[in-house]
């Protein structure tokens, strides 16, 4: 009997774990119609989601970040993601790097990660609309996301970003070290939900480990904000 009711209160935790999810910020997200909001997409390529950000609101400042986003080669748009310091870096098919694939993940204590900013001509609206997903934050929902990133990078005693690895070319992408631990607790995905919250939106917690998570409940919000519009375009 002990057995049985130890074994449903561990069913239970470990569904109230896997359903948990972060509140958003109906103060954040989505913009009033009396605000000017600022896009921001969010892109799955089927495992792993990168944010696309106007790069003119990004360089916004003269912290770290907007140095780092000003320094870039010219884009009017700016992918960022966040990863393992090694196999995020690393390019070739997946099937070659499936062992360092499994370092990443169950490493004992984790692994150095990197903030990765991609410097982009072409606007992400013409992304595949099934790896799209369109949101309208408002000024100080962007502040937020904004900051969360920036708090992300780890910075020399200078208060510099530290460049941990480029692509250079016409394709060229900047990696940048960050203070936070990659492992299976905390992936990319899950990196990107956090952001995503901060800047306002409802995200799953321990779900978010796959991009497909994260774009449902973008979407989720994106439909919810629309909604909203159109209760608002009829009072």
């Amino acid at each position: 009997m002990l057995i049985r009711w130890s074994l449903a209160v561990l069913i239970g935790l470990l569904a109230g774990v896997w359903t948990a999810q972060r509140p958003g910020d109906p103060a954040l997200f989505p913009a009033a119609s009396s605000e000017t909001a600022i896009v921001v997409h969010l892109l799955d390529n089927g495992f792993h989601t990168d944010l696309a950000v106007p790069r003119a609101a990004l360089a916004t400042g003269d912290d770290a970040l907007a140095r780092a986003v000003r320094a870039l080669p010219p884009g009017d748009w700016v992918r960022i993601g966040w990863g393992d310091s090694v196999f995020y870096v690393e390019q070739g098919a997946i099937s070659g790097r499936l062992p360092d694939g499994a370092r990443a993940f169950f490493k004992p204590g984790g692994n150095p990660s990197v903030l990765m900013l991609d410097p982009d001509p072409a606007d992400p609206a013409l992304f595949a609309e099934p790896g799209r997903a369109t949101l309208r934050l408002s000024p100080q929902g962007f502040a937020a996301l904004r900051t969360r990133v920036a708090n992300s990078l780890r910075l020399d005693e200078g208060g510099q970003v530290v460049v941990s690895a480029q692509r250079d070319g016409d394709d060229a992408v900047f990696f940048y070290a960050s203070g936070e631990t990659f492992w299976v607790g905390h992936l990319c995905n899950h990196w990107t939900a956090e952001v995503l919250n901060a800047g306002g939106l409802p995200m799953p917690m321990a779900r978010s480990l796959t991009s497909g998570a994260v774009m449902r409940a973008a979407r989720q919000a994106e439909q919810g904000a629309a909604e909203l519009d159109l209760s608002g375009a009829g009072d």
